[in-house]
């Protein structure tokens, strides 16, 4: 367990302060691409952005300056894709370091990483891998967030996978195994309900269940996205978290009842690939936004009437 670190949404208290401390809470947000910055600068109707930080892991250039520009204005969430916390090799202390000055450099309100894993010894994969749930593999995973929130004086967010094979030497279930790495390492909990929705499917569980069972008071913040619908080799559907089209009904239902339950969380809509124009993006948020902003009111009203 890691000590001395500041909380999920706030900042060093010791050092100056380069950009707004803008509040996240109960925000909708999109991802940040820059096709869409002419329209984004016309009309933001936003509450936050967020970025992969592999895609500004270097020292300067166009890629930064928009950052900047956007960060002025906006908070930030930062997600890592590519640190390879599940995996069993240590983590590359050159990447980790690009990654603590991005945290250093744009003071996000959200910092973030997958329950997964991409590199094996030299070799990189482009994808997110799944990894057995078991005392092993989390003892690792706690070292490995451990290293990561040390290095940047803060906890990180841990993100649910999707998932579309199962291991034979998993022994725990995939919310016992969260749970045991958030209490071991201290972090928060990146709650993708398109990841549910997918594995769900996939793997043949009931999503409402799933969240049921989830902490969702660990979780500092939401992802939603859209699926592809493919058949597997033996004619039964296949979700693949595609993050190419508007989030599906069913995952709307989802998010609902999980903001039902948690109150409102800052989240955040993923669209990497086929990109739309930025209202349908927006429109996307905005409905994100309307969820949270009913659920802030009965959450108010619940209050007041102690």
């Amino acid at each position: 367990m890691m000590a001395d670190v500041i909380h999920i949404d706030g900042r060093d208290p010791t050092r100056d302060l380069q950009f707004p401390a803008y509040p996240v809470s109960g925000l909708s947000g999109t991802s940040l691409k820059h096709e869409h910055l002419p329209a984004i600068e016309a009309e933001p109707q936003v509450g936050y952005f967020e970025v992969h930080a592999e895609n500004y892991m270097t020292s300067g250039g166009p890629p930064h300056r928009v950052l900047e520009r956007i960060r002025r204005d906006f908070p930030l969430s930062l997600h890592g894709v590519c640190m390879s916390i599940g995996g069993p090799q240590p983590i590359d202390r050159l990447h980790l370091e690009r990654f603590r000055r991005l945290v250093e450099r744009y003071e996000p309100a959200l910092v973030s990483e997958h329950l997964a894993w991409s590199t094996h010894q030299e070799v990189f994969f482009n994808d997110l891998l799944p990894l057995p749930y078991n005392e092993t593999t989390l003892a690792h995973v706690a070292r490995h967030i451990d290293e990561v929130q040390q290095a940047i004086g803060r906890p990180i967010l841990l993100e649910n996978p999707s998932s579309y094979v199962a291991f034979s030497d998993t022994t725990m279930s995939e919310i016992d195994f969260i749970r045991a790495v958030a209490r071991r390492s201290g972090c928060g909990l990146l709650l993708d309900v398109n990841n549910v929705a997918v594995s769900a499917v996939n793997q043949g569980f009931s999503p409402v269940q799933y969240l049921s069972e989830f902490p969702l008071e660990l979780v500092g913040e939401i992802h939603l996205a859209g699926h592809a619908p493919q058949v597997d080799d033996e004619g039964g559907l296949l979700l693949i978290d595609s993050h190419d089209r508007a989030v599906a009904d069913e995952v709307w239902d989802l998010y609902e009842k999980v903001i039902g339950s948690r109150g409102p969380a800052p989240t955040l809509i993923e669209w990497d690939s086929d990109l739309p124009e930025w209202s349908v993006l927006r429109s996307e948020a905005a409905a994100a936004q309307r969820i949270l902003d009913k659920y802030a009111v009965a959450t108010e009203r619940a209050r007041a009437l102690g």
